[in-house]
């Protein structure tokens, strides 16, 4: 593993695949998404290994544990050598049990959703991310 001194953390999160692209990973953190610490970071700031990084993906906050830094792009199988995911279990169990209560599923041939259906999925989406906010 080439480690290096520092890295941005925005590069750092498209680097071992938490973001698809440097771009929506910088947007997070304009957006307050990404945290280090406690405290809402910038896209430029350098990160550190050890440090917990909390990224906000809706309905949950996932952690995430700097083990090594790279600023390339990596294979997932590769990435792992850099992260761990230490988002508390409990929290995971709140994910899994919202994609479990499938309401977005619809049966077979029935064509896609009215606009009242549609706005009767967001209203419900909208409320569970009410309700599972941390």
């Amino acid at each position: 593993m080439a480690e290096e001194e520092k890295v941005r953390i925005d590069k750092w999160l498209w680097a071992v695949r938490i973001f698809k692209t440097r771009t929506l990973a910088a947007e997070e953190c304009q957006k307050g998404h990404v945290t280090i610490g406690g405290v809402h970071v910038k896209p430029s700031k350098e990160l550190r290994g050890g440090e917990i990084v909390k990224v906000r993906m809706p309905p949950i906050e996932r952690h995430f544990l700097v083990k090594g830094l790279s600023s390339k792009r990596m294979s997932a199988s590769l990435a792992a050598e850099y992260v761990e995911d230490v988002t508390p279990q409990e929290t995971l169990d709140l994910l899994n049990a919202v994609k479990s209560y499938g309401f977005e599923s619809r049966p077979r041939g029935i064509g896609r959703p009215t606009k009242r259906d549609r706005r009767m999925i967001d209203r419900l989406k909208h409320d569970l991310e009410d309700d599972f906010e941390l």
